[in-house]
């Protein structure tokens, strides 16, 4: 059964992911003497032994990770052209790096941030800053370890489909982009509580 929710439903994924092999166990990572639990900004993805091992369906949508579209694009220009290819970005790759891949973003159907440890908040800013400083206007699904508590928050984010990791329950997750009818907070598509209220008559 599918785990992406579109809009408030659950949808079949036109899209297939591309996951370069996993060669060898990483390398432990540490930011200030500790240990943490996902690549940190602006780490290398993959290496380009996985590069070079990723095999791409050669028919259908694929959504490719950025240094693979980026090693790969001449010979899948013509699926480009064709509207097939969707981007994933990792929340600890720089925006830039995308940008700067691409004329124009919107060219894109689909752009994907992967999330790999539910605690990395990253996907969040992310979001915000496709929406409105670069203006993407399509589909930006939030994929990885993504779980019910943060679909009404990725959804104000700008996010509007999200892949539920696998063995969590995706119908009990729609519910939860209802959450709350009054955010204080502005998001993507609204601004902050004290701007949307009329206290003039009170």
């Amino acid at each position: 059964m599918s785990q992406l929710i579109k809009g408030n439903a659950i949808v079949a994924d036109e899209w297939t992911r591309v996951i370069p092999p996993i060669y060898g166990d990483e390398p432990v990572r540490k930011q200030a003497g500790k240990v943490v639990m996902f690549k940190l900004h602006g780490e290398d993805t993959f290496t380009q032994k996985q590069i070079d091992g990723t095999e791409i369906p050669a028919t259908g949508k694929v959504l490719l990770p950025l240094p693979v579209w980026l090693a790969k694009k001449e010979s899948l220009a013509s699926r480009m052209a064709a509207g097939e290819i969707g981007i994933v970005l990792q929340t600890h790759e720089p925006i830039e790096n995308l940008v700067a891949a691409f004329r124009d973003l919107n060219s894109l159907p689909v752009i994907a941030v992967y999330v790999e440890k539910f605690a990395d908040g990253r996907n969040f800013t992310l979001g915000n800053l496709l929406r409105t400083r670069y203006d993407f206007k399509n589909e930006l699904r939030a994929v990885g370890d993504i779980m019910r508590d943060q679909l009404f928050f990725l959804k104000r984010s700008g996010f509007d489909s999200y892949e539920i990791k696998a063995g969590r329950n995706a119908e009990e997750a729609i519910a939860s982009l209802n959450d709350f009818t009054q955010p204080y907070q502005g998001g993507v598509n609204d601004v902050p509580v004290w701007r949307r209220i009329d206290r003039s008559q009170a």
